[in-house]
């Protein structure tokens, strides 16, 4: 054969066809971004769901495809960041993908084929994002199936159009996910590791609400099993009203039975995503008996004895994907000069709080933490450290921009969102181990936010004292009315114990947030120090100096000394055992 025609069709082979137009080959060095136009369309709905598909896929087993937003400025501001000098981005060389087509192209064979969802069982998008992840599939909808699937000669996967009746639990979607547990968790195919809460296209696909859309590649790289349902077994949702009453928390239950069987005790679980306040909680426009708050600690009361924990807000947390590779080892933050206790002061510590889930780590915590106050006092920041699963990199930023005064400490409740005293017994050896493990990736060694209905048993101090030695705290809010009690402050083996006050959490002004701390504050100290560790949520360090300020000024007579975490606990241990 001649040289130069034998080359010719080495290279048209190479192409991946011998007549036709040469397809992309993706490069391993490269970091491919593909931009969402941020439409709020059915359209743009859609094609969200495929990219996310196709980032899962192409990211399973290496960075290749990050996605930016017109609509939303965080994925390019991260990228950004990461991308500086010394970060683990730096050496990627970026290449636009500019439509569709191309990032098809570019995916390649690694598209095995194509899974129909149907519109008028929203939950089967759910079901069908579950199916992307175990088979290497993208999710369409039947508009995007007639556009797209001769043009790209893909095989159909599944099509669920007609398949969910509502013959099984009277609920079309109940059926969906009942055969999906069956299909997908009593067979062992998807990681127990994961479950992913995410908002179906109930209401948020005529929106063009993308924001539990782009989150999808997270479990289609996961292989994890996606769901949204109530967790109230007195109500019927906003999205199925017709259902028999209780039939989604029943569904709920046989969720989260089949993933604790496949566990075997051997890994918690965690649950990623936040349930719908419009379908299932009181809101302006959607009428329910349970508000939001109470809807959120019924869902962490139902799934703790599961041995799940919630990383709760996660929405529009865009390239969890390409993030979650990033190479970080374990830690370290360092711990301050220890003082000694002095009479008559009113120590005060602040938690900076609610950065236990990912939207708040994404995209809240950069505003704050640039604030130019930020070193000024010292200041607990609550980040939950299993998030160092989902969000490596970001949390690897914080730690290598920290000051001398800022803390990192667990959030809400440890390594993951749950009610410690709502773990069975048997599983508190996995409940410690689990803890062990991220608080020593972060070098963690507090919990000042543990959420529960009672105060901690005897049992669950002692199990928190083998992770988080140098100080606990809580908050108990008895949603069931049986006798719950925050605990009187006290040393157990060792490990101080107390209530995280609650009452100044949501901030408004500084002269607001200053009568609210003051409230909690009785009097004046005596000869014997007096302790309050307080929760601000989503808030500037700047803010907070300006609150302090003002209670100052509105109790003159308080000896008043901001200290960190690690003093607060290690003062008041030495005040109560002296």
């Amino acid at each position: 054969m001649n040289l130069n025609i034998s080359k010719y069709l080495l290279l048209m082979l190479v192409c991946g066809t011998l007549f036709g137009a040469c397809k992309p080959i993706a490069d391993k060095n490269k970091l491919y971004t593909y931009t969402l136009n941020g439409d709020t369309t059915a359209d743009a709905y859609d094609e969200a769901v495929m990219v996310a598909c196709i980032q899962g896929i192409m990211n399973r087993d290496t960075t290749q495809l990050y996605l930016l937003s017109d609509a939303h400025e965080r994925p390019a501001y991260w990228l950004d960041t990461l991308s500086a000098s010394g970060r683990w981005l730096e050496s990627k060389e970026r290449t636009a993908i500019a439509t569709l087509e191309e990032l098809v192209a570019l995916a390649g064979k690694r598209i095995k084929g194509v899974i129909i969802w149907d519109p008028e069982v929203p939950a089967s998008l759910n079901v069908a994002t579950t199916l992307a992840g175990l088979e290497d599939g993208i999710v369409m909808s039947p508009k995007q199936a007639d556009l797209y699937l001769d043009r790209w000669e893909l095989p159909v996967i599944k099509d669920f159009r007609g398949m969910f009746t509502g013959q099984e639990t009277g609920s079309k979607k109940n059926d969906a996910y009942r055969w999906a547990i069956r299909e997908f968790l009593e067979t062992g195919r998807c990681d127990p590791h994961w479950l992913c809460l995410y908002e179906d296209a109930y209401m948020t696909r005529e929106k063009g609400d993308i924001s539990y859309v782009v989150t999808r590649d997270w479990p289609v790289r996961n292989k994890s099993f996606v769901y949204d349902l109530s967790p109230w077994g007195d109500e019927k949702p906003l999205d199925d009203p017709d259902q028999r009453l209780g039939a989604d928390l029943e569904t709920y239950k046989l969720m989260l039975e089949a993933v604790l069987k496949l566990t075997k005790g051997e890994q918690m679980t965690e649950v990623a995503g936040f349930f719908s306040f419009p379908k299932y909680s009181n809101i302006p426009g959607y009428e329910s008996k349970h508000d939001p708050v109470p809807t959120e600690w019924e869902t962490v009361y139902l799934i703790s004895p599961y041995n799940c924990y919630q990383n709760t807000v996660a929405h529009l947390c865009f390239n969890q994907s390409v993030h979650a590779q990033a190479p970080v080892r374990e830690l370290r933050q360092g711990r301050p000069e220890l003082k000694d206790p002095e009479a008559g002061k009113t120590y005060l510590c602040i938690l900076m709080a609610d950065y236990d889930s990912a939207t708040p780590l994404y995209d809240f915590l950069p505003k704050h933490w640039n604030d130019s106050a930020r070193g000024d006092i010292p200041l607990a920041w609550g980040i939950n450290p299993n998030l160092i699963e989902t969000y490596p990199d970001i949390i690897q930023y914080f730690y290598n921009t920290k000051s001398l005064n800022d803390f990192f400490t667990a959030d809400a409740s440890a390594a993951g969102y749950m009610n410690p005293n709502r773990i069975d017994s048997a599983y508190l050896p996995l409940f410690i181990d689990h803890n062990k493990r991220f608080y020593n990736r972060l070098d963690m060694s507090l919990s000042p936010m543990v959420l529960d209905w009672d105060e901690p048993t005897a049992a669950v101090k002692d199990a928190f004292t083998q992770f988080s030695p140098d100080g606990f705290a809580t908050i108990v809010i008895d949603m069931h009315n049986n006798g719950g009690k925050a605990p009187e402050p006290h040393v157990w083996m060792d490990m101080p114990v107390m209530e995280l006050l609650n009452n100044a959490c949501n901030f408004s002004t500084p002269p607001q947030t200053a009568r609210e701390l003051s409230a909690a504050i009785p009097g004046a100290a005596d000869q014997k120090p007096a302790y309050y560790f307080f929760r601000i949520v989503w808030t500037s360090p700047g803010q907070v100096i300006a609150a302090l300020d003002e209670l100052k000024k509105l109790r003159p007579e308080l000896d008043i000394e901001v200290v960190d975490p690690y003093n607060f606990y290690h003062l008041f241990k030495s005040s109560t055992k002296g």
